[in-house]
């Protein structure tokens, strides 16, 4: 037996084994163990409502079946029909509900003789309510009344106005005059006193000058101010250049009517006619006559470019028609139809005479060529031998 000298090799060692990707996931199922109850079975944050809060200390989550109770924020009220609690169902959401409290109401203002206009179904807070009163009635106080919250409570920002009766004290007395019901110290809306003045007892009358009937309007509102009764007289009205055409008379008392025209060559400047005035004056101011004819428009001024002319260049405005008298207006349309015919013949007349000419011109140049070859023109059939 022969023994060998080669050296001996070593058996191949196993790889160690790692436990890093077990132990990897060995953590993250415990991860998801422990966070599996807050994913799955659990409500978020509570739903949040505008009429309603929450009761006690909101929680970061809820298990399913637990409860959480509401309550009315201030100036709301709980209707007694709809829930104020909920709970947290199996599939991790919030058994649904709805708004459950509903704002309060200022009590109608009761008015009499009056009314308060506004939501037809009440006037809840931070609403407004107008209010308005019957005819012959006055608004004392204010006319716009707003609801407001205090704490839980709920009341008017002003004290409810109220609607007085319209009464007016006697408009007076006046010298030299009366009115009706002057026994009377006071009247009520739309009542009516008519003013008249007493006898002169002599050669001039008195003339009641201003308004003579006075309506209550208002509260301690009359319509107009009293009248007075006093002797108007005014002085013959002369007209320099001019007369009077009506209304002549000896005497020119209150409201006296005049109507005046001037002498040939003249023209009549100002108010025509005119009447006696309270104040024994003519109104309104006298007219005057003025020498030479009455211009039928008024003149442009002068531009700057022709000194003393009007500009060349401008055209006539609406104005200038309008002054224009329904005589020249007719007679200047008239003249624009008349030669608007007279282009429209003489158009018609030269289109026929160039349509005649070129007929013509067109026979003759037929002709001339049935002749050229019957009697021996350039190009005939036959020649004429005489």
């Amino acid at each position: 037996m022969t023994a060998s000298c080669a050296p001996r090799t070593a058996p191949p060692r196993r790889p160690e084994r790692t436990c890093f990707p077990w132990c990897f996931s060995g953590f993250v199922l415990v991860a998801l163990v422990l966070l599996l109850p807050k994913f799955s079975d659990a409500c978020g944050t509570p739903p949040v409502f505008e009429s309603m809060k929450l009761k006690g200390v909101p929680k970061s989550s809820y298990s399913p079946w637990d409860r959480i109770y509401y309550e009315c924020k201030p100036g709301y009220y709980y209707s007694l029909f709809l829930p104020l609690v909920t709970f947290c169902e199996t599939n991790n959401t919030w058994f649904p509900i709805d708004e459950a409290c509903f704002k309060k109401a200022c009590p109608t203002p009761k008015i009499p003789n009056g009314v308060a206009v506004g939501d037809p179904l009440g006037f809840f807070f931070d609403e407004e309510a107008h209010i308005f009163c019957d005819e012959g009635y006055y608004l004392q106080g204010e006319k716009i009344l707003t609801c407001k919250r205090s704490g839980s409570n709920v009341h008017w920002n002003y004290d409810i106005p109220k609607c007085e009766k319209i009464l007016c004290q006697s408009p007076g007395k006046i010298k030299n005059g009366k009115h009706t019901n002057s026994w009377r110290d006071i009247f009520e809306y739309n009542e009516l006193v008519t003013y008249s003045c007493d006898p002169s007892h002599g050669p001039e009358e008195y003339s009641l000058v201003g308004a003579s009937k006075l309506v209550c309007s208002g509260p301690g509102t009359w319509s107009s101010d009293p009248p007075e009764c006093k002797v108007v007289k005014c002085e013959y009205p002369v007209l320099k250049n001019g007369k009077l055409v009506s209304g002549t008379r000896e005497k020119f008392s209150y409201q006296a009517v005049v109507l005046f025209e001037c002498l040939s060559g003249f023209y009549l400047n100002g108010s025509n006619p005119v009447f006696c005035g309270g104040n024994n004056t003519w109104e309104p101011e006298m007219p005057t006559c003025i020498k030479g004819v009455k211009p039928t428009r008024a003149t442009k001024p002068p531009v700057s470019r022709y000194p003393g002319y009007p500009n060349p260049n401008e055209l006539p405005s609406i104005e200038d028609f309008e002054e224009l008298d329904p005589g020249t207006i007719a007679l200047i349309i008239l003249t624009i139809l008349v030669g608007i015919a007279v282009i429209c013949t003489c158009v018609y007349t030269c289109l026929r005479r160039e349509k005649k000419g070129s007929h013509a011109f067109l026979d003759f140049q037929s002709h001339s060529s049935i002749n050229r070859k019957l009697f021996g023109g350039p190009g005939s059939c036959c020649e004429v031998v005489l």
